[in-house]
């Protein structure tokens, strides 16, 4: 299975994930949804947030542009919240898959979806 696979399939075809995109932690996108673009800054801070927990705690994170609130975060996952929306990011071997969920989605119908396929990755050494 391809990356744009996973994002099409996995994520946005849950029908729980708005927008998603994987970026390698060695830099680069891999795979994103049409449309959502996450700029090099963005990739950046995405990357450091899982190592720096308290920045992004007190900051928050920015994704396509706009700031979510940081309402967890760990060296595994961040997850945000913008009004009734949200994000979730989850930390593999080698990526961070980064995703998007909109009111009427709950923040745990999003991250059971991203948790999954994480721990997928995980196993499959990515």
């Amino acid at each position: 299975m391809s990356w744009q696979s996973y994002v099409d399939s996995n994520l946005v075809g849950s029908g729980r994930v708005k927008r998603a995109a994987i970026i390698g932690l060695s830099g680069g996108v891999w795979a994103t949804s049409p449309g959502y673009t996450l700029s090099a800054e963005e990739q950046k801070a995405i990357k450091n947030g899982f190592e720096h927990n308290d920045q992004v705690q007190a900051s928050g994170i920015r994704l396509a542009g706009q700031k979510f609130f940081t309402v967890r975060c760990d060296a595994r996952s961040i997850y945000g919240k913008k009004q009734a929306d949200g994000c979730v990011l989850v930390k593999t071997k080698q990526a961070v898959l980064v995703a998007e969920y909109v009111a009427p989605t709950q923040a745990g119908e999003c991250t059971t979806i991203v948790e999954g396929l994480a721990d997928h990755l995980i196993n499959a050494e990515y």
